[in-house]
């Protein structure tokens, strides 16, 4: 909990999550993010005198879907209004959003902390509206630039209640809202794109207080630390204020990454300052039971679903099936590893090791990764019986596939030989070798060093090419020091 000895923070998010949808909101325009400035624009979504926008179902279809997953109760009847929100990245000089029917009502997403707590934050609603344009400061230094690419975009809007007594809750909570809707694949989000954003509403009140204080919104965070951060500088800056007698007033704050500080924007818009007014153009849109259903049976599997199948079917443990829940792809590659193979955790291992460095190294994802998981599943059974071990299996086998993904894992491992073997009189011949080579270090271990026997076992290993069998290996090692 953020507080001091007089106050505490309360604080409210609201995240706008861009859905990904082929075309925008209530027009047929492509949607794609890095096109060239204005080009995926046409007369509805500049808002030309006699074009009429209409409904997109895709974006209906997500909306339900991320309300059903946050426990939400769906709105049957749904009608639009438009926000007369005036600036210079909205063409058509209003914003269609959703004021009294948002499409989701309630519901909520539990959290975990860094204590190891865990805690539930409740939603007000999810609403439907469309993306504005945006304004490009730093290529002209007389003039601001507008990109209207973005400009009708399908987005919802997730606001919680004010929950929220720490920056650390709030970045909880924005990590399982990205993970939410990455599962669902409803929005990429990514905030440095800008198709997940998040503003702030941060208020201090007194320790014991039942009463909300004054609300600041901070805008213009493009990560989640910063979310973070900016709350915690607010909290202090509130504070400062508070205790030195001053006025804290309703604004919209900036949040400056370099300085690690809020700004003033502007004074806080009141609500009829929007002067919204029922959409004309739009009719109202019914969803029934049956189009709920058919959304609720298409759903996949959600983090805590699979956290709970992966500490019960596949006996991991909860750091493990924590680390493997964190993506759906990576979910997805272990469920698909486990089908060919029961050693559960023996695919963990795998994934969470050489198969995440291959991933990070490249800067990729898992489903970049080239080899299948049939492949993983056939050299973790490879070193299960014994044929050959982890360190060949990591060094050798594994980027032989890596640069040749279609061969068969049994052609790679005959074309390296890297088959270990248990025969006594090769096994017994590397032995003697590295022991006449370390005679000193013999004389060691028979003095009662024992802990030699791992140097003696590696010079084997690096002879014998990491075809050694080990376990008879280390029994022939310890019967010839012996005696």
């Amino acid at each position: 909990m953020l507080k001091n000895d007089t106050h505490e923070v309360v604080i409210g998010l609201e995240i706008h999550a861009q859905l990904k949808t082929n075309s925008k909101a209530f027009c047929s325009d492509e949607v794609a993010f890095g096109a060239s400035p204005n080009t995926l624009v046409s007369p509805v979504s500049l808002g030309h005198p006699g074009t009429l926008p209409v409904h997109n179902k895709e974006a209906v279809n997500m909306a339900i879907m991320l309300g059903l997953a946050c426990d939400c109760d769906i709105r049957k009847y749904n009608s639009y209004s438009r926000k007369n929100y005036f600036y210079a990245d909205l063409p058509k000089g209003y914003q269609i959003t959703q004021l009294d029917t948002p499409i989701c009502n309630g519901g909520g997403i539990e959290i975990s902390l860094p204590d190891g707590t865990s805690k539930w934050i409740n939603l007000t609603r999810i609403h439907m509206e469309e993306d504005t344009g945006k304004g490009i400061h730093d290529l002209d230094i007389s003039n601001t630039l507008m990109d209207y690419n973005r400009a009708g975009t399908a987005l919802v809007e997730i606001v919680t209640e004010p929950d929220f007594r720490s920056g650390d809750e709030a970045y909880a909570f924005l990590m399982e809202i990205r993970k939410l809707v990455r599962y669902l694949g409803v929005c990429d989000g990514n905030m440095e794109e800008g198709s997940l954003r998040c503003d702030a509403n941060v208020s201090i009140r007194p320790l014991n207080s039942k009463d909300f204080g004054t609300k600041v919104e901070v805008k213009n965070m493009n990560s989640m630390s910063n979310v973070k951060k900016a709350i915690e500088f607010e909290f202090q800056r509130q504070s400062k204020m508070a205790l030195s007698g001053e006025e804290i007033f309703s604004e919209t704050r900036s949040f400056d990454a370099m300085k690690g500080t809020t700004f003033s924007m502007r004074s806080k818009e009141l609500v009829n300052d929007y002067r919204f007014f029922p959409e004309p153009d739009l009719p109202p849109l019914i969803v029934n039971e049956d189009w709920i259903k058919e959304i609720k049976d298409r759903m996949p599997a959600l983090p805590k679903e699979l956290l709970i199948r992966f500490t019960s079917e596949y006996q991991l443990g909860n750091y493990d099936a924590e680390i493997l829940t964190e993506s759906k792809d990576v979910a997805d590659y272990f469920i698909a590893t486990c089908d060919h193979l029961k050693n559960f955790k023996g695919v963990a291992n795998w994934i969470m090791g050489p198969v995440k460095s291959w991933v990070n190294s490249h800067a990729s994802s898992i489903d970049k990764f080239p080899l299948s998981p049939k492949s993983i599943a056939q050299i973790i059974s490879y070193i299960d019986e014994g044929l050959i071990n982890f360190s060949v299996a990591e060094q050798k086998l594994f980027p032989a596939l890596l640069s040749n993904p279609d061969q068969e894992v049994s052609q790679v491992i005959d074309n390296l030989n890297l088959i270990q073997t248990g025969d006594e009189d090769f096994l017994h011949q590397l032995i003697r070798e590295v022991l006449s080579e370390n005679a000193s270090k013999v004389d060691e271990y028979k003095a009662g060093k024992t802990g030699l026997i791992g140097m003696f076992m590696g010079q084997i290993m690096k002879k014998s090419g990491g075809k050694a069998d080990p376990k008879k290996t280390k029994s022939l090692l310890v019967e010839l020091l012996d005696n």
